[in-house]
């Protein structure tokens, strides 16, 4: 081989390798498969088939096409999968990438190929996984981190140890290559210099190929700390309603137990069907139909409070929206702040409406009372603090659907308030 050969094979594999790890790295199925802490045997293989189909089909390029040999990245892969998946899926995928060897009379690429997946292996549930995902493929950097460290406190480098074990195993390739002569593939050159770079560019190759996913991996887990942060925030959204609720809740039975034992009971009934579906498991949509029957029990426990000839409850819902899922306890918060800034101040009550509507992929909630109304709308809202609930609404809204969510308010003095809420007839992201 060539010095000008093996010098442009070095620099193309380094390239392979680079855009086979960044066009895994895109597909979703690949992710998940990949970082899952926890694979059933079936995952395994299906995670497999990613880097042996093809990278199989490398090996075969190598073989068919003249001077491209920089197709073969078998002996890193083999190291990869050992050291992340495994000694025993590392074996059997260096037994599959020596398959089109073998058949090109490499025989001692199979028996080579399942000794490394088990070396790797070995090597990998030795290091730990974060020492592995900082490997870096920058020899320069991984030296001076190990000569600095063992300046101050004299200890075993394990990623030092990773990449000497790397550079070993690509030097016994190459002694096996040259004592046995079309058996084995490696790159060998006539001088030691050029030998040198060979051996040093397998842990690159392997290197650059965990930079790349543990970029991607720093990006999800980056990810998924937004999104639990975002559930934090729902979680507490929904702990500042459901106080709030109970508190006026017991006022109102509160206001009847002396007078009015029976329907202080009956309310305690249906108070005690709203606590059951606050305090069990649910998701953070339910349909519209569910969140309905939901404020059904609240309003019926604010009718006998206020009496039905002061409190009238009138439904406008389209039977289409019904099914349509929506942010759970949406609607109570809203039903409440019209009855008690609304119509509670007025002396002959009044009118509270729910009305639901599809408009093309989105459905229109309103909620509508005829009560004394506020100044200014919603900015009155914010300032006074009436309606805590509202605002709570608004806010759990935004962390559900960002931008893709309105949510109105319109008011007039004496004549009501109008809420208006218009969101995506599906969840976000949804198919």
């Amino acid at each position: 081989m060539t010095e000008t050969l093996l010098w442009v094979t070095l620099l193309v594999k380094l390239g392979v390798v680079g855009s086979v790890a960044s066009i895994l790295a895109r597909g979703s199925t690949f992710r998940r498969l990949f970082f899952a802490e926890k694979r059933r045997p079936a995952q395994t293989l299906a995670l497999l088939a990613f880097f042996l189909v093809p990278l199989t089909l490398g090996v075969w390029v190598r073989l068919v096409v003249p001077n491209f040999l920089a197709a073969d990245i078998s002996f890193e892969t083999v190291i990869l999968l050992g050291l992340l998946i495994g000694p025993n899926w590392a074996m059997l995928s260096g037994a599959v990438l020596s398959v089109p060897a073998v058949l090109h009379h490499e025989f001692l690429a199979l028996p080579f190929n399942v000794a490394l997946g088990l070396a790797a292996g070995t090597i990998g549930r030795f290091v730990e996984k974060e020492e592995i995902w900082s490997f870096t493929p920058f020899i320069d950097l991984s030296l001076y981190r190990w000569v600095r460290r063992n300046l101050r406190k004299p200890r075993i480098d394990r990623q030092i140890l990773l990449l000497v074990l790397i550079v070993a195993m690509e030097m016994f390739r190459d002694w096996i290559a040259h004592i046995f002569p079309h058996r084995l593939f490696a790159l060998l050159a006539g001088s030691l210099w050029l030998q040198a770079l060979v051996w040093l560019s397998a842990p690159i190759v392997v290197g650059i190929a965990l930079k790349v996913w543990n970029s991607l991996r720093i990006e999800m887990s980056l990810e998924e700390q937004k999104r639990l942060v975002l559930e934090a925030r729902l979680d507490a959204l929904q702990r500042q309603i459901n106080p709030h609720f109970l508190f006026n809740t017991l006022n109102s039975i509160a206001s009847l137990v002396r007078n009015q034992p029976e329907l202080a009971r009956k309310m305690t009934v249906k108070l005690a069907n709203i606590l059951r579906a606050l305090l069990k498991e649910h998701d953070a949509y339910v349909p519209l139909r569910e969140e309905l029957k939901f404020t059904d029990d609240y309003l019926d426990i604010e009718v006998v409070r206020f009496g039905a000839d002061k409190l009238r409850v009138e439904k406008e819902i389209d039977p289409r929206t019904l099914d349509v899922l929506v942010p759970s306890i949406l609607l109570q918060p809203l039903i409440e702040n019209s009855i008690k800034h609304g119509l509670e101040p007025r002396i002959q009550g009044g009118t509270v409406t729910l009305r639901s509507r599809l408009e093309g992929d989105r459905i229109l909630i309103e909620v509508a009372d005829d009560g004394v109304g506020m100044s200014n709308g919603a900015s009155t809202l914010r300032r006074t603090g009436a309606g805590i609930g509202m605002k709570n609404v608004q806010e759990r809204l935004e962390v559900l659907y960002g931008k893709q969510a309105y949510f109105n308010v319109a008011s007039n003095p004496g004549r009501g308030t109008l809420v208006s809420i218009e969101l995506p007839a599906a969840l976000p992201g949804a198919g």
